[in-house]
């Protein structure tokens, strides 16, 4: 029996000194698009220990959780992401490694006119409309 249930994944939002930090894929699907850091949980890990994993494996940061932003249901090549988003923060200077080829920090005003995947726009818009507000 076969069940087409949405993969669980995460993603996380670092902004420092008002910018953001972007990861460039490395990988398909999008490849070359701009993406936040993240990825899919492992079978049976809890969200925040794959969101700490993702991070450090794509930027070398550990990463801690400050808000909870919300979720997204996303298609992605031929099935569904559950997607779990956090505003995070960490010290030190990232890196790209894993599935990350390059690393950027971009303003409210910087950001790439089209995200790998459709709900990062909103998202990140909503964002850039708090710095600017704030």
């Amino acid at each position: 029996m076969y069940y087409a249930n949405s993969a669980p994944a995460v993603e996380g939002v670092l902004v420092r000194a008002g910018k953001v930090l972007l990861a460039k894929r490395a990988i398909e699907p999008r490849r070359g698009y701009w993406d936040l850091p993240g990825g899919f949980l492992e079978e049976g890990e809890e969200p925040l220990d794959g969101l700490a994993r993702e991070f450090r494996e794509e930027t070398g940061l550990a990463v801690r959780p400050l808000e909870w932003l919300g979720t997204h249901l996303e298609r992605y090549d031929n099935y569904f992401v559950l997607g779990l988003t956090w505003l995070v923060e960490a010290d030190g200077d990232p890196r790209p490694a894993d599935d990350a080829e390059e690393l950027a920090w971009f303003g409210p005003d910087e950001l790439p006119d089209e995200l790998a995947f459709p709900h990062q726009g909103g998202l990140l818009r909503a964002w850039a409309a708090r710095q600017q507000q704030a």
